[in-house]
């Protein structure tokens, strides 16, 4: 494997870890009604773990409204009951085949409380983008041991991915204080 080649799967790592955060955050609620905030909530259905979205509709009729419509009539009180234990503060409603989720005003201290939540997935984030790096690093490192790369080509190898990761990092920092901010918003 050449330097490139670790380069471009670094990058590819990074990139993917940003997506992953990305899609956590669209979890988090900002007092607007969401699919993201329910659809990978895990169901006890059919004897297995299936996810909201590969049992039901997911719909915001309104922008603090969610309804969900299972597919199968059955559904609805294990959907019920895996919300309610998702701890995210909803309280569904059944309405004869749906189930409607009202959104009420997010209060100043739930706010904080989803801007931590936030910040916590942002580090683990972070964290993942260094462990990338780092194993980037040590694979530069035996690439060059075994031959063929000279000690220059390695440190401006090693600086490239030095380079990378400080993009990913700011990315993810640019990800959070955007989140933050629509949390924040009233």
């Amino acid at each position: 494997m050449t330097l490139k080649d670790i380069l471009r799967e670094a990058e590819e790592k990074m990139k993917k870890t940003e997506q992953v955060v990305v899609h956590e955050f669209a979890g988090v609620r900002t007092g607007k009604a969401s699919a993201a905030l329910v659809e990978n909530i895990v169901v006890d259905a059919y004897g297995a773990q299936m996810r909201i979205r590969e049992l039901a509709g997911i719909t915001a009729p309104e922008p603090r409204l969610l309804v969900i419509q299972p597919w199968d009539a059955s559904m609805l009180h294990p959907i019920e009951k895996a919300i309610q234990k998702s701890n995210l503060g909803l309280n569904p409603t059944i309405d004869k085949r749906v189930l409607r989720i009202a959104f009420p005003e997010l209060s100043t201290e739930r706010r904080q409380e989803f801007v931590k939540i936030v910040r916590k997935m942002a580090e683990d984030a972070r964290v993942a983008v260094r462990h990338v790096r780092r194993d980037a690093l040590e694979h530069m490192k035996k690439t060059g041991k075994a031959g063929g790369v000279t000690e220059d080509e390695e440190k401006h190898a090693e600086r490239d991915v030095q380079k990378i990761h400080d993009q990913f990092i700011a990315r993810i920092d640019e990800h959070l204080t955007h989140k933050e901010k629509e949390i924040m918003t009233v």
